[in-house]
């Protein structure tokens, strides 16, 4: 497993709950931590990996663009493939689909160490290696974190997802440094060698587990279908779409500080790999660091307070990058890097997982990263291209300044947007009783409320709001009409393409969904529910 599924894992939001479980009390689940070890000495191999392929492509080219393309390489599956794999994740067995992922990762991390022996290595082939060990990555994210509640009580979900967060930062301090040490002594290819067998653990351990089976009331999506479903509850949902607008604003130009800092390392201040590792090392302690106060930072500070205050320390740091030139300074300013870092993922990651309902979490999950890694891509590109045009210094500097005007995003899209919002299932399903064809389409469902009608505009203002929960269900078209012959009749009606999507609708309603739903009742005049219709396309 690689370190890039940290965007997925750095922090959850749940109920506060009378007792809390401690923040160990997860360990004490056999499987969670075996899995959990494993992914630690994993995630230090994939550092040491990244080291050992940051600094090769340092050797074999000079060029600025060359260099910030490795971290685009790295981040480009993330863009292409989370989406297929959280739509993957699911409606497949995400156990055998994490042991594939692994299986993929390993030989793509093998072949890697056979052409670094030979003396292989191109530019080329460094970058496709580097694409291929992150589209394992990009399998392996979005059901790792759609399993961990299967590892779990729904109590320790919270101290299990803070632990994923530790492990990682706890890898980002030690495998950029050890992976220095080993390059300084024997070469690439054994820190290539040493990731390759790392993932062998995590692959031990999901061959072993055996989660329990899951019943499912009605029959796993089609890929195609899924997909849809996935992008209509990602423009259904408010507070997700902030978070998506925040995501860019931050990582267009946040990027510069990873595609540039090898070259600042190398070309800047002379260092070896060893002093490299050393920098990464520092902004792993600083990631640590952020992650154990972050609890008190919440307490404070607001999420889009929090995360302003994160992307203006962060844009110091680049700040530092592009002209601070002693090795101690610039690692101290390296450790606000990653503390600021840290800061920003991990506020993000409470709005995506917030705003995602379980059904839908692997691929609203994926949508995140998709934003994510392709808002790191494209910058890492642009920031390499005007490294070689204009300057390192100069590039770093167009940076910090785009990062500073980005926070001004907080203003319009807030990630504090509501606060309450409860994504758990209601249990609600299908009550027509209705014996359809599950392929009959498409499916237009209607209904008629009968309210005083002095209280249409407040109707119309709160039924506003069924429209997205129509929406993130499935709906493809949704409407809402006045009977102007009968004043305080009015018809909401909405398109499903299926019946089966009918009964998916049904299925998915939360507890939010619920809420809106009374507020919408409680306009009803003789407070009974309101007259519903199934009407199907003819055969």
């Amino acid at each position: 497993m690689s370190h890039i599924s940290e965007t997925v894992s750095a922090d959850h939001t749940a109920a506060p709950l009378a007792n809390p479980p401690s923040s160990w009390q997860p360990l004490q689940q056999p499987v969670f931590r075996m899995l959990w070890i494993a992914t630690v000495v994993s995630n230090i191999g994939s550092w040491m990996s990244d080291v050992g392929i940051n600094w090769t492509m340092l050797s074999l080219s000079a060029d600025p663009l060359a260099i910030a393309l490795v971290q685009a390489a790295s981040s480009l599956p993330m863009f292409l493939f989370a989406l297929p794999s959280g739509v993957m994740a699911d409606i497949v067995d995400r156990r055998r689909y994490l042991i594939f992922s692994q299986i993929w990762m390993f030989i793509a991390a093998a072949g890697l160490t056979l052409l670094s022996l030979f003396g292989l290595v191109t530019p080329m082939i460094l970058l496709a290696a580097t694409f291929l060990l992150s589209t394992g990555a990009a399998m392996s994210s979005p059901p790792f974190q759609a399993i961990v509640p299967d590892l779990v009580s729904k109590a320790e979900l919270s101290p299990a997802i803070a632990l994923n967060s530790l492990g990682i930062n706890i890898s980002r301090a030690i495998g950029p440094a050890l992976g220095g040490l080993i390059l300084s002594f024997a070469g690439p290819w054994m820190v290539f060698a040493l990731n390759a067998l790392s993932v062998l653990g995590v692959m031990w351990v999901l061959w072993r587990w055996k989660p329990a089976a899951s019943v499912q009331r009605l029959p796993p999506e089609h890929f195609f279908s899924a997909v849809r479903a996935g992008l209509r509850y990602v423009h259904a949902a408010p507070v997700l779409r902030n978070v998506l607008i925040r995501t860019i604003a931050f990582f267009l130009f946040a990027s510069a500080g990873w595609a540039l800092l090898p070259l600042v390392a190398r070309r800047e201040l002379g260092l070896g790999p060893g002093g490299y590792g050393l920098m990464l090392a520092c902004i792993g302690l600083g990631a640590i660091c952020g992650a154990v106060l972050l609890p008190k930072l919440r307490a404070r500070l607001n999420p889009d307070r929090l995360m302003v205050a994160a992307s203006l320390l962060f844009a110091m740091t680049l700040l530092a990058l592009a002209f601070v030139r002693h090795v101690w300074w610039l690692n101290a300013a390296e450790f606000f890097m990653g503390f600021a870092w840290i800061a920003v993922l991990s506020t993000l990651n409470v709005g995506a997982q917030r705003s995602a309902a379980r059904w839908v979490k692997a691929r609203a999950l994926a949508v995140y990263l998709t934003v994510f890694f392709g808002a790191m891509t494209l910058g890492s590109a642009i920031w390499g291209q005007l490294a070689s045009q204009f300057g390192i210094s100069q590039s770093l500097m167009v940076a910090t300044i785009g990062l500073v005007l980005a926070s001004a995003t907080a203003l319009r899209w807030r990630l504090d947007q509501d606060p309450d919002l409860n994504l758990d299932l209601s249990g609600q399903t299908d009550a027509s009783g209705l014996k359809i064809a599950h392929g009959r389409g498409p499916i237009m469902v209607s209904y008629e409320y009968a309210i005083d009608p002095a209280t249409g505009y407040d109707f119309m203002v709160a039924i506003q709001e069924m429209r997205r929960v129509r929406r993130r269900g499935g709906a493809i078209s949704w409407s809402v009409y006045e009977d102007v012959q009968q004043p305080g009749i009015f018809v909401e009606t909405f398109v499903i393409g299926s019946w089966m999507e009918h009964l998916r609708e049904a299925d998915r309603h939360t507890m939010n969904d619920l809420k809106i739903q009374r507020r919408v009742h409680a306009f009803l005049a003789d407070n009974a529910g309101p007259t519903v219709r199934y009407l199907v396309a003819p055969e």
